[in-house]
C-alpha cells in the first residue's frame, strides 16, 4: 500500500518507459514525414484529437474508478478479517472454562487457536500473492498441523478446518455449550466468507480487451494530434506529444495496478502488515511478554 510519503519519480516513470519510447519514436517519425511530405498530408482539424482526448479521459476515469473499487473492497475484506480474528480469540477466552485454558500452557485451546489464527492470516496473504503459503508458519503451528496442511491445495481452508475440528472437540468435551458453539461457528463462517471474497477478487481478471481498447485510442489520438499540429509548433510537437501521452499512460498503469490488489506490488493491499497487526493483538490477548513490533514500511509503501 502506498503511503503518504515522498513518491520517487523513477518508480513512476519506469513503468511507462517503454510506452514513452514508442511515443518518442512515433513523434520523430511523424515529424520527419511532415518535413518530407508536408504539402501532401491532410490537414486535420484540432477538434478531432480534442474529441478523442475527451473520450480517452472518460474511459480512463471509468477504469480508474472500477479499479479503485476492487482495491477498496480488498481492503475492507482484510479489515473484516482483523475484526473476526480478534473476535474468535475473545470468544474462546470468554466461553471456555479456565480449567480448559490453563493460561498459556502447551496444548491450551486458547493459545492453539490464537496461534493458528495468526498462521491463517499470514497463510492467506501469501496464498493470494502467489507466494509459498506455508513460509514461516512453523513458528505458529505444531508438527501435526503442518503435516495436515501439506496435501491440501487450499491451505488457508485447511487451517479453518482445524479450527472447526477444535470447536467440535471443545463442544464434545463440555467446554462449550450449544449456543457458544454456534457463536464460534458464525465467526468461522465469516472468516471463510472473507477468504472467498478475497479469492474472487484475485482470480477474477479485469477484461484485457478494455486495456487494449484504451491503448488503441491513445495511439490513435497521438497520431491525429500530430497531424493536427502540421505547420503549427514545429519541433515543440515532440515534447507536447510526450507530455500528453505520459499523462494518459500513467493513469492507465495506475488503474491496472489498483485492479489487482494481491500482486505483491507497492500498490497492493498491505496483507503482511495487517497479518502482523493481528499477531500483535492476539499475542497481547494471550499476555505474552515478547510481542513483535508493527511491520516497518519501505521507503514509500507498506507490504
Amino acid at each position: 500500500m502506498l503511503l503518504n510519503a515522498r513518491f520517487p519519480l523513477r518508480y513512476i516513470f519506469k513503468h511507462i518507459r517503454a510506452d514513452v519510447v514508442r511515443v518518442l519514436l512515433i513523434s520523430i517519425c511523424f515529424h520527419l514525414l511532415k518535413l518530407a511530405l508536408g504539402d501532401y498530408l491532410p490537414l486535420i482539424p484540432l477538434q478531432l484529437p480534442t474529441i478523442l482526448g475527451s473520450s480517452i479521459a472518460l474511459l480512463l476515469a471509468f477504469k480508474t474508478s472500477q479499479s479503485y473499487d476492487r482495491w477498496w473492497e480488498a481492503r475492507k475484506i482484510w479489515g473484516a478479517i482483523v475484526n473476526d480474528s480478534r473476535t474468535l480469540v475473545l470468544q474462546v477466552r470468554a466461553f471456555v472454562p479456565e480449567e480448559f485454558l490453563r493460561a498459556n500452557a502447551p496444548g491450551s485451546p486458547l493459545k492453539t487457536m490464537a496461534y493458528r489464527q495468526i498462521a491463517w492470516c499470514y497463510c492467506l496473504g501469501q496464498s493470494l500473492r502467489g507466494l509459498d503459503p506455508t513460509a514461516g508458519l512453523a513458528a505458529y503451528l505444531t508438527g501435526p498441523e503442518l503435516a495436515y496442511l501439506r496435501p491440501h491445495a487450499n491451505k488457508p481452508l485447511a487451517l479453518l478446518a482445524l479450527h472447526t475440528d477444535q470447536a467440535k472437540t471443545l463442544y464434545e468435551q463440555g467446554a462449550l455449550n450449544a449456543y457458544q458453539q454456534v457463536q464460534l461457528d458464525a465467526t468461522l463462517v465469516r472468516l471463510c466468507d472473507a477468504m472467498g471474497q478475497a479469492e474472487r477478487i484475485k482470480y477474477t481478471v479485469f477484461p484485457v480487451s478494455y486495456r487494449l481498447l484504451v491503448y488503441f485510442f491513445i495511439y490513435l489520438f497521438l497520431m491525429t494530434l500530430s497531424l493536427g499540429l502540421v505547420k503549427t509548433i514545429g519541433l515543440w510537437e515532440i515534447p507536447v506529444l510526450l507530455t500528453t501521452a505520459s499523462s494518459f499512460f500513467l493513469l492507465e498503469r495506475t488503474a491496472r495496478y489498483l485492479q489487482d490488489p494481491f500482486n505483491n506490488k507497492p500498490t497492493d493491499t498491505p496483507v503482511t502488515a495487517i497479518a502482523r497487526t493481528v499477531e500483535i493483538n492476539l499475542r497481547q490477548l494471550l499476555q505474552e511478554p515478547d510481542v513483535p513490533a508493527p511491520l516497518a514500511p519501505e521507503a514509500f509503501y507498506l507490504m
